[in-house]
């Protein structure tokens, strides 16, 4: 059986962690440096760093800020925000960073999973999504542009595309449960783990250790969290003890 992990995540805007609610109300949590810095020492399996406003801002990742993050870290690091090309994923794969995360940009040109998973191998190519029910279709749809923007792509079968095109896992974030500390969405884990093998980090949600252990007992792969870790709302050891002893195979 897999380890699970679990994943930090810092959204950056203006080189400041930030976090929200539902997407919005955006607060500063702090620097991403020493962020990361004390996520690395408290044992994160991995660090996602999300620059949320370079697709909206339409500019790259802030470079400056993601070379001095890559310093402190020495678990795997995964970054998104901006990218487009084949060259911004050499540019940041060069900073140091592990994955490079594609969401906008992988709905506007699939071919880009294709191309990135060739050039760089499928392990770095991370394709995120970002998605809402509609509950008059009974369906999920994805949005892009920092979820300010709905396509008309429905969830599975964008999954199943992302997964044949050769994309190495996916960041699976509920915009519905985003910042509301009520738990991840188990029923969208479910439903993509049932019909995809390409791992799932699932995003958006998070608020007591219960809710890691339901997500991944759902068919999670990874659990992805900001508010309850930047806030030492939940400290990083005490939640892996916390799977350990509820027989999640956690690297502990």
């Amino acid at each position: 059986m897999h380890t699970k992990r679990i994943i930090p995540c810092l959204d950056i805007k203006n080189g400041r962690v930030v976090k929200g609610v539902n997407f919005l109300g955006l607060q500063d949590a702090g620097d991403p440096v020493e962020i990361a810095k004390r996520y690395n020492e408290e044992g994160a399996d991995e660090i996602v760093f999300l620059d949320i406003t370079a697709t909206n801002e339409n500019r790259g990742t802030i470079v400056d800020v993601l070379e001095n993050v890559a310093k402190e870290v020495f678990v795997p690091l995964c970054v998104g925000g901006g990218v487009k090309t084949l060259s911004d994923f050499y540019r940041l794969l060069k900073t140091g960073c592990d994955k490079v995360s594609i969401n906008s940009a992988a709905i506007a040109n699939p071919k880009l999973i294709e191309e990135s998973a060739h050039n760089f191998g499928s392990q770095c190519v991370v394709v995120a999504m970002d998605v809402k029910f509609t509950s008059s279709e009974n369906k999920y749809y994805l949005y892009i542009n920092g979820g300010k923007t709905k396509t008309n792509k429905e969830v599975l079968s964008w999954a199943k595309e992302v997964s044949e095109r050769g994309a190495g896992e996916i960041l699976l974030t509920s915009m519905d449960a985003d910042g509301t500390k009520c738990g991840y969405d188990n029923k969208l884990l479910k439903l993509l783990n049932e019909h995809i093998d390409i791992p799932l980090i699932a995003s958006g949600g998070a608020g007591n250790m219960q809710h890691f252990k339901e997500a991944l007992s759902n068919g999670a792969d990874a659990v992805l969290a900001a508010s309850v870790f930047h806030y030492r709302e939940i400290a990083l050891a005490d939640l892996k003890n916390y799977l350990h002893n509820n027989s999640i195979p956690i690297r502990h």
